[in-house]
């Protein structure tokens, strides 16, 4: 996890830890999951985090000195392998984070989460009025049922940009009437052996619906069931060859 990031949307990850539990249907097939168990980490559904040092906490302090330096930002994605907003990660950890967050002005960190409803329980309080400006809040919601449920939650969150994740996109979804406060949309489908169909007027139905009001869509990928070359954007129809970003709302 690091600086260059393979993630076509960030430029960097980072991970206070790995673990979490899986709450949502995107869970299923955990990429995260899988990646651990290749390193002979077992660290999902057991209460089992793995925690880091000094080393690993100090990396986005480098990155911010060079964005810095060289008059630019940052993207930070956090967290690759883990749920922030995890109510039995460590908690002595996240409040790390948090004081990491500040202290690195010149990063835009997007923090992406399943768990929505915990988002102003765990942060700090002087948070809830408004969020910092280098904080991004992301859900990620793959069904019609996650986005009725999660949409209006993240909306009540202060964050200068509030954005949704909708990998995997499992199911069809009209989102004319849940875009409103919401800054930026990514789509895209699901990778590996176990990937599930995602059909692409699915994605064409959300491009629409987003550019009816003016909110920037992001589409990442096919899905590796039924997309021939998926993750080249060189091959997706020409009217999924959209890869904007969102203005933050002051």
């Amino acid at each position: 996890m690091g600086e260059n990031s393979a993630i076509e949307w960030t430029d960097a990850t980072f991970n206070p830890w790995w673990g979490c539990t899986r709450v949502s249907p995107a869970c299923d097939d955990c990429y995260a999951d899988t990646w651990a168990r290749r390193l002979g980490l077992s660290l999902w559904d057991n209460g089992q985090y793995r925690t880091f040092g000094p080393a690993h906490w100090g990396e986005p302090h480098k990155w911010n000195r060079r964005a810095a330096k060289e008059g630019r930002r940052l993207r930070v994605f956090c967290a690759s392998m883990a749920d922030v907003f995890d109510k039995d990660a460590p908690a002595a950890e996240r409040w790390r984070l948090w004081t990491l967050i500040e202290a690195t002005p010149h990063l835009d960190w997007l923090l992406l989460t399943k768990r929505v409803g915990n988002v102003l329980r765990m942060v700090p309080p002087h948070w809830h009025e408004r969020f910092p400006q280098n904080v991004w809040m992301g859900i990620s919601v793959v069904t019609p049922l996650e986005v009725t449920r999660d949409v209006p939650k993240l909306q009540a969150i202060p964050a200068y940009v509030r954005f949704l994740s909708m990998e995997p996109l499992l199911e069809e979804i009209p989102m004319e009437d849940h875009l409103d406060g919401i800054h930026w949309v990514i789509v895209g489908g699901e990778s590996g052996r176990k990937a599930r169909p995602m059909l692409e007027q699915w994605a064409q139905r959300i491009r629409r619906d987003c550019e009816l009001v003016g909110v920037p869509f992001f589409f990442k990928q096919g899905s590796a069931a039924n997309w021939p070359a998926y993750k080249d954007s060189s091959s997706f129809p020409e009217s999924l060859r959209v890869r904007e970003w969102p203005v933050a709302a002051v």
